[in-house]
């Protein structure tokens, strides 16, 4: 880490005002500051809170690309991190900077750590998250394969496909819930069965907002469609909380060109072989222009 001139002096002054703080910014935008020291701090516009009970252990950094990774202890609290939001994945992959600053002069800081939250374990009115650094993305393999299927997600940059085009999205309000995986929807006039099979379900308000899974099954049935996904939402769903579903995808070519006329930016190799052809043995007939064995 690198430390001002005004900083460096301070620290080297042998008697210090020195104090931890974190910034959490979770995927949905919301942002969360936390201190050590015994009162509220407030800088980069965020306020950090000194009574969550949030510490840290030593970080350790290294130079080259090895992982530098910690963990964090806290606190649940009604006011800042809940059991419920954990439970429902509201802090996975939420970003974390940790800074050492001096409380009497906030300006005086330096940025120790930057990264992500990993496995979150929660007991007994607390919790301890696993803080991941900017070299944990190293460990990811990069790269395309080579397959039949297209290989983009739909609707990312690869895929190109705006999912807000008319007839690929439907918004409305939940019916009821059957049992934890299927929801209940009112029928969609002129919307095929299975046109929503492999796409997502998004909830759009409600204590689950925010949150998606991948859907498992899309028929109308007795008046209503029934969306069945493959598992539950990670907090509570009610009638009249607003779904979103986005139509699905199979990653075949034929469904690229004739349901989202896109092919111009399918991702797979339609034309690569089958296993069962890259392993067959030669055949011993005497003719080898090509033709029948006749």
């Amino acid at each position: 880490m690198t430390l001002s001139a005004e900083f460096a002096a301070h620290m080297a002054s042998g008697i210090t005002t020195v104090a931890r703080a974190w910034a959490v910014t979770r995927r949905d935008g919301v942002r969360l500051g936390f201190t050590d020291h015994d009162t509220d701090l407030s800088f980069d516009s965020i306020w950090f809170r000194a009574d969550t009970g949030l510490t840290a252990m030593a970080l350790q950094q290294s130079t080259g690309l090895s992982v530098d990774n910690t963990e964090a202890m806290g606190v649940l609290r009604s006011d800042a991190i809940t059991e419920a939001d954990i439970a429902a994945g509201r802090y996975d992959n939420a970003a974390v900077r940790a800074w050492l600053v001096n409380w009497a002069d906030v300006s005086q800081r330096t940025l120790q750590f930057r990264g992500t939250i990993g496995e979150i374990r929660r007991s007994g009115g607390a919790f301890q998250a696993e803080l991941r650094g900017l070299s944990e993305a190293l460990n990811r393999p990069m790269g395309r394969v080579f397959q039949k299927p297209c290989s983009a997600v739909l609707g990312d940059s690869s895929c190109s496909f705006d999912l807000d085009a008319p007839g690929y999205a439907y918004d409305g309000d939940l019916l009821a819930l059957e049992g934890t995986t299927t929801l209940i929807l009112d029928l969609l006039d002129g919307v095929d069965d299975g046109w929503f099979l492999r796409g997502r379900l998004i909830v759009q308000s409600g204590a689950a907002q925010g949150l998606s899974s991948p859907i498992k099954r899309d028929e109308s049935r007795g008046g209503q469609r029934r969306i069945e996904i493959w598992e539950p939402l990670r907090a509570e769903v009610m009638p009249g909380d607003q779904i979103r579903l986005e139509a699905g995808c199979d990653k075949r070519l034929a469904t690229c060109r004739l349901k989202f006329n896109n092919i111009l930016n399918f991702k797979g190799f339609p034309d690569l072989p089958e296993d069962d052809w890259l392993v067959v043995a030669p055949g011993g007939a005497k003719t080898t222009s090509g033709g029948s064995r006749r």
